[in-house]
């Protein structure tokens, strides 16, 4: 290269140098416990992250039989064992993206790795579970609100690696996704015309059966819905106490819980914490 125009270049370079963003801080899994999967045009990168908050699970009530389920199936996969792809679905606000949160907290110590990756990234996720094959953790790729519309070919990567590709999915690496959909994908009443009664069996037809496989590749589902009114109210009073104190619960509090599911239309553990936050809040701009 002429020496003239290398220093050219170089000056050029040094102007727009601070225009350029930061360079990312490459993931290290000994120190790292989760993070982002951004893909861009030449793949994609890993962004650490550090845990959102230090939610427990004894902090998630009414959800008793799926915790006891997740961990199993969690701890299973850390000690190289046979487990499954999972699908937390249900109602809103009862418990599934926070009960993943608490399970990192709670298993990172046991070797638990989390990535999570955003459903319009998720075409690139063939390239992530490739990277990840190689590395000697043991990671749950995670997706969260899961849903895709009519016309969305993003969850055929999906299907592809949860187990429609040759090599399949690496031994160190499950996938879990939260939705409010059983089955992921939206159904339409036309999609039902072509099932057929043979003699006593329903015969779905093939719209049916591309979207109910979608979900069918995930060997552990759990299902999550609204909590009764006692279960509400015991995880009212426990995000009192956290937020507060003893003194902050008592029948004024439990009137006002019961106000509050009610104008909003549902009780669950998110409106349980988001009382619990109105109401300790409240008390101490006042005084009490």
């Amino acid at each position: 290269m002429d020496a003239e125009l290398s220093r050219r270049l170089s000056r050029l370079l040094d102007h727009v140098e601070h225009w350029l963003p930061p360079v990312p801080e490459e993931v290290d899994w000994e120190r790292d416990v989760a993070a982002l999967w951004q893909r861009h045009a030449l793949g994609g990168r890993l962004l650490p992250v550090p845990p959102r908050d230090a939610l427990a699970l004894d902090d998630l009530l009414g959800i008793e039989r799926q915790k006891l389920a997740l961990i199993d199936n969690t701890r299973a996969f850390l000690q190289k064992l046979p487990a499954n792809h999972a699908l937390l679905w249900g109602s809103r606000g009862s418990g599934k993206s926070s009960l993943i949160r608490a399970l990192l907290n709670s298993l990172a110590p046991e070797g638990l790795r989390l990535v999570q990756v955003d459903r319009h990234d998720l075409s690139g996720l063939p390239t992530l579970v490739e990277q990840l094959r190689h590395q000697p953790q043991r990671f749950v790729v995670y997706c969260d609100d899961l849903s895709f519309e009519g016309h969305d070919d993003a969850y055929k990567a999906l299907k592809s690696v949860l187990d429609g590709a040759l090599t399949g999915p690496p031994e160190n690496v499950l996938l879990y996704a939260t939705s409010n959909r059983r089955h992921l994908l939206p159904e339409s009443l036309s999609d039902n015309e072509a099932s057929q009664l043979v003699g006593d069996e329903l015969h779905h037809g093939d719209a049916v059966e591309e979207k109910i496989s979608l979900s069918d590749r995930f060997g552990l589902w759990l299902g999550f819905y609204p909590f009764n009114q006692d279960t509400y109210l015991e995880a009212c009073c426990h995000w009192v106490t956290q937020l507060g104190s003893v003194r902050d619960w008592g029948a004024e509090a439990r009137a006002e819980a019961i106000r509050f599911a009610t104008l909003r239309g549902g009780r669950s553990g998110r409106g349980a914490w988001q009382f619990a936050s109105h109401w300790v809040g409240r008390r101490r701009l006042h005084g009490k």
